[in-house]
């Protein structure tokens, strides 16, 4: 397969043995203030798998995506993060995302004088220097660009812009998901993706995110409700709160907490 190829959908019924990351009783503060945001939370995600994190307001969802990313806010005090075997907390962002970890921000950051070809081009080609690789000549990262915001249904004109400024919600969103195919990341990381998005731009962006499932990438959806599950179907949910995940389960637990809320999980948990 051609670097940087649209992976055709994978079926959600495989998964591959191998654990990609590892999660070991995490505990996380914010660094400015010292707020315990995460406190033992514990969670294994496989290559190939898609797992949908979700949970009530201020359990921690977003502060995970951030901790993971390798964002400097905050600060773990306990636990472990592997990824591939390897602990990921020695490593800045930088070094995160060259090893293939990818976050895709519920809000994208408008970077203003930086058009977002531009934008593109400059981080794929940091990725590669990274692997140790030779730079896209322009006319492949043209080509590259051009097949993958086709199937975003992503005008080539609007790639000539900075970066999120002025794009709608639906645009920042498949600007994040055409990334995430130009980079091929191996861990996917959305945090609530389907954030201000209407039913066309959620079924776009989803189709986007469905066609990068594969047996050596795994993907983490951080979402409060179902419908963009009914979309990008987990293989497995869990259900955080308090900083802690209180219960997993297959794709029917989101169904279930779609009915009937998280009351009663948390009460059991309790």
């Amino acid at each position: 397969m051609r670097e940087g190829a649209w992976i055709a959908p994978f079926s959600d019924c495989f998964l591959w043995d191998k654990t990609m990351l590892e999660i070991k009783n995490l505990h996380a503060r914010i660094a400015e203030d010292g707020t315990e945001i995460i406190r033992g939370l514990d969670l294994t995600v496989k290559a190939g798998e898609v797992a949908a994190i979700m949970g009530p307001n201020g359990s921690g969802k977003s502060t995970l995506s951030y901790i993971l990313s390798g964002r400097e806010d905050y600060e773990v005090t306990e636990g472990d993060i592997l990824y591939n075997g390897e602990s990921i907390l020695e490593l800045d962002a930088a070094e995160r995302a060259a090893k293939g970890i990818f976050l895709a921000f519920q809000y994208p950051v408008e970077i203003p004088g930086v058009a977002t070809m531009q934008f593109l081009k400059v981080a794929m080609n940091e990725q590669r220097k990274a692997r140790g690789e030779d730079e896209l000549k322009t006319p492949d990262f043209m080509r590259l660009v051009k097949d993958a915001a086709g199937k975003l249904q992503i005008n080539t004109e609007m790639l000539k812009r900075p970066l999120n400024v002025g794009f709608s919600g639906g645009e920042k969103k498949r600007a994040e998901i055409l990334q995430m195919a130009l980079l091929q990341p191996h861990l996917c990381v959305l945090d609530e993706t389907d954030s201000g998005l209407d039913i066309d731009a959620l079924k776009i962006v989803a189709d986007g995110v469905n066609a990068l499932r594969s047996p050596d990438r795994a993907v983490i959806v951080i979402t409060h409700y179902q419908r963009l599950l009914d979309y990008i179907v987990p293989d497995t949910v869990h259900v955080l709160y308090k900083g802690q995940v209180i219960k997993s389960g297959d794709k029917t637990l989101a169904h279930e907490l779609e009915a009937n809320g998280y009351a009663d999980i948390i009460d059991a948990a309790a």
